[in-house]
């Protein structure tokens, strides 16, 4: 008797290839399919899960926010859900971006901070600043707009014809510097580089510049020069430019801080959210920003901008049940703990011929695939070396999250792990394991 055909599916999928396994259930780190299968979340799904699968205080306090007050309008309400977690926000928020503008994803909050930036300046009578400087290895968001500041050919590819001109600083990427130079005897020239290009912009015509603290997706948990951040900063203070950090992935723990901008002590202009705000229970995003830039904008007559899901009861009510797990449990600093354990153990992977680099901080790490160690050269992306082995892991029981383009913005592979902080040190091993055994099985 032939076994039941699967009903057709009417979703349009995130990737082609065969139907992905459905999921039946997670806890901690540890996701199950329907067949029963267990896999080892190592990646909280694109670096999102913190406080782990099935945790109940978070579907409780959303269930009680969707029984009182599902939805209202943030132009016609407010809600306790969204003052108490702004207020609760507050005292973990970097320097004193502690205005909270709540949105549903990442990309939105980018989106969001760059017109905010924009606000302030026209608020303070200087209209000619609307440009924004990204780096040239980045991520930012899927939108048209976040897109365009992104530094992933790749993805910006297909679209580029709908993309706006973004003027790019280099990336403090060492392993791949750009100038062709180590640090630390370099100085941290690539710092100089966005003087240059403020200057060659034109300081008048500049409103904010935009990084990650870690460089997360494009270039796998890159680890800049700790001293990067804080000469940026001064460089934008020096010519009135807006520092934005961008923290929709370092943000929350990741890098065992609240925020990854902590490691260098700099104070940003406006701070952008998301993932790991609510740990995967809602879609969430938002953008924190000082009280100069709200005061400014605030006098102006407002912030001309709006999503009809911004300032979402629900959503908040997710956010603070996470924040308290996340404070009484104390997940931030083992986040910071586990990270250099896991780290050491994927150090320990560099035994193979292909794995070029092991980085990050806290539990944001990356694997780096290179055709050539010595000359750290890429494997073509023609190959996907980094997507074989994350199929490979997965068959092995593993989720982690590939990422292509990362040494030339078109070739390079890197694998991340970025498991939930509750993760055990006996399921670091595991997955460490894991990858070191389907490295062997693909020769890498």
């Amino acid at each position: 008797m032939s076994a039941p055909r699967e009903p057709p599916s009417f979703v349009f999928p995130r990737a082609l290839g065969p139907r992905r396994p459905a999921v039946e259930r997670g806890e901690g780190a540890v996701l199950w399919d329907q067949a029963g299968r267990r896999y080892l979340d190592g990646s909280g799904g694109a670096v999102v899960v913190n406080v782990g699968h099935g945790r109940e205080e978070v579907v409780r306090a959303m269930a009680r926010q969707a029984a009182s007050a599902a939805y209202v309008h943030g132009t016609q309400f407010t809600s306790d859900a969204v003052e108490e977690y702004a207020r609760r926000l507050a005292p973990h928020a970097p320097g004193d971006c502690r205005q909270l503008y709540l949105v549903s994803g990442g990309s939105e909050a980018n989106e969001t901070a760059v017109k905010l930036a924009r606000a302030y300046h026209v608020a303070r009578g200087e209209p000619s600043r609307h440009k924004v400087i990204a780096g040239t290895v980045s991520y930012h968001g899927s939108t048209l707009g976040t897109l365009s500041l992104s530094g992933r050919p790749t993805l910006q590819s297909p679209y580029r014809p709908m993309l706006t001109s973004t003027p790019r600083a280099l990336a403090p990427f060492c392993y791949h510097c750009p100038l062709e130079r180590s640090y630390p005897a370099c100085g941290v020239a690539c710092a100089e580089d966005l003087e240059r290009v403020v200057r060659r912009e034109g300081p008048e015509t500049v409103s904010a510049y935009i990084a990650e603290p870690l460089l997360g997706a494009s270039a796998g948990a890159a680890v800049p020069p700790e001293e990067y951040a804080a000469r940026a900063a001064e460089t934008c203070r020096r010519y009135g430019i807006l520092y934005v950090d961008d923290e929709v992935m370092t943000g929350f723990g990741r890098t065992g801080r609240w925020f990854g901008i902590e490691w260098s002590g700099v104070a940003p202009d406006i701070v952008t959210c998301g993932k790991g705000m609510s740990g995967g229970y809602m879609p969430v995003g938002a953008v924190l920003a000082s009280e100069k830039v709200a005061k400014a904008v605030g006098g102006a007559g407002g912030f001309v901008h709006g999503y009809t899901f911004s300032h979402h009861p629900v959503t908040a009510a997710a956010c603070l049940a996470v924040l308290d797990i996340l404070e009484r449990e104390a997940l931030v600093e083992r986040a910071r703990r586990l990270g250099e354990t896991a780290l050491g153990l994927l150090q320990e992977l560099g035994r193979h011929p292909h794995v070029g680099d092991a980085r990050g901080r806290g539990l944001m790490l990356g694997l780096e695939l290179v055709a050539d160690k010595a000359a750290r050269r890429p494997f073509p992306r023609a190959e996907r070396r980094a997507e074989a082995l994350a199929e490979r892991c997965f068959a092995n029981g593993l989720v982690t999250y590939p990422s292509g383009g990362v040494a030339t913005g078109t070739d390079g592979d890197a694998v991340m792990l970025a498991p939930p902080f509750v993760v055990t040190e006996a399921q670091l091993g595991e997955m460490v394991e894991v990858l070191d055994r389907s490295l062997d099985a693909l020769g890498l």
